[in-house]
This record gives structure tokens, C-alpha cells and sequence, in this order.
């Protein structure tokens, strides 16, 4: 039967502590294996190594037959991953376990970038990062896909976050597109005007609620 995953005389240690050491074993196609054991023994680890987070000491593992890593992706480029991690201050020593939800964020777009593809589809991808990394990613996605030719396809529910990386707009509303324009179109197309109105005049309505266009003199 043939085997999904291939784990050849994996070793990996923290430090001096060593998880495991020489650890081998398949994973048959269309078969379900349940890896069990005791905090500590190694299942995150293998889980990482296997996620390609991890590089263990020694050993090899194939997914499909292929090399988890960067022969996995025939593009592969290091260097927009390491780029990335510099501007967004993560140091190449940090352990993934020991990181925050954000760096983790961090260092998943960075893998994602490495992978050189020709299409990115990216939902939602600002997710756990604080304002100024989703700023900085944002610029940084832009610039990048920009200067490699990249096309890009992503969600994110926060509008500035899409002004300043996105050229075209799709909105919807209940499964149907109410518009599909390019961004510099829309932004041409919308106006705001704010008037000034004397302290005490009324207003439409009950005169309690301003609409924030309105700015009391």
C-alpha cells in the first residue's frame, strides 16, 4: 500500500533536550492514524516537522514524495521569507511555540510568500496582527506582488486595510455583487461634504442626533 507520509530517522532536539531520535514511520493512503502519547513526547513537534515549521536535526520526511521542504515548492525563495520577518521584527531563532498569535500570523505569510506562487488567495489575512504590522504587511504585500506580477485574491473586514493594498473592489451583499469597480474609480465617485450650521439651529429630525457630515459652529 502506498504511503502519503514517509518518515525516515527523524531526530530533534531543544537544546539539550532531545525529543526523539531516529523515529521512523508511514502513513498508508486512505487510512486514518491517530498520533497518541503524554504531554512532552513529541506530537506537536512531529506536527510542525511535518507542517514544515520545523527542520529536525537530522532524518527526512515526504508528503506525496516529495521533500517537505523547500524542494516541496519548486520556486521556493528564502529570501522573501527572511525579508519579511526583518521588517516585521521576528527573529529567525524564535521558537513557533513560544510565539503570539500575531507572529504566528507573521511567520504563516512569510511561508506563504516563500512559496512564490502565481496566485495568493489570502482570507481574511490581517488576522491577528496588531495596526501597524497590518499596515507595514500591507505595503509590503502590494510592493511584492506588484514588482513579481503576482495576482492576488483576499478577504479582510477591515476597509483600511483594503484601500491601500487592493486596485479592484468586489462588494456583496447576501450571495449576489452589488459592485465590481476599480478602487481609484470608486473613491473618484464618492464625496463627502460637511457644512456648518449655527449653535441652537434645528435640525432634521429630533435635533439630538447629528449626522457626522454636520459639525456645530
Amino acid at each position: 500500500m502506498e504511503s502519503v507520509i514517509e518518515c525516515r530517522n527523524l531526530t530533534h532536539c531543544y537544546g539539550r533536550r532531545k525529543i526523539y531520535e531516529n523515529l521512523s514511520f508511514d502513513v498508508p493512503e486512505g487510512r486514518i492514524l491517530g498520533l497518541l502519547g503524554k504531554n512532552g513526547t513529541g506530537k506537536t513537534t512531529t506536527i510542525n516537522i511535518l507542517s514544515g515549521y520545523l527542520e529536525p536535526r537530522s532524518g527526512e520526511c515526504r508528503i506525496f514524495g516529495e521533500n517537505i521542504y523547500a524542494a516541496f515548492y519548486p520556486k521556493w525563495r528564502r529570501e522573501a521569507y527572511y525579508e519579511l520577518m526583518r521588517k516585521l521584527h521576528v527573529g529567525p531563532g524564535q521558537r513557533i511555540s513560544r510565539m503570539s498569535c500575531g507572529q504566528r500570523s507573521q511567520v504563516a505569510l512569510g511561508l506563504i510568500l516563500a512559496q512564490d506562487p502565481d496566485l495568493l488567495v489570502l482570507d481574511d489575512f490581517s488576522l491577528g496582527l496588531d495596526p501597524g504590522y497590518r499596515r507595514l504587511f500591507a505595503d509590503y504585500l502590494r510592493e511584492y506582488a506588484k514588482a513579481e506580477g503576482k495576482t492576488v485574491f483576499l478577504t479582510s473586514h477591515i476597509i483600511q486595510d483594503m484601500e491601500r493594498l487592493i486596485d479592484d473592489c468586489i462588494i456583496m451583499d447576501y450571495g449576489r455583487i452589488l459592485l465590481q469597480r476599480p478602487v481609484g474609480e470608486i473613491l473618484d465617485r464618492v464625496r463627502r461634504y460637511t457644512c456648518r450650521v449655527p449653535e441652537g439651529a434645528p435640525l432634521p429630525g429630533d435635533g439630538e442626533f447629528y449626522h457626522p457630515s454636520v459639525v456645530r459652529s
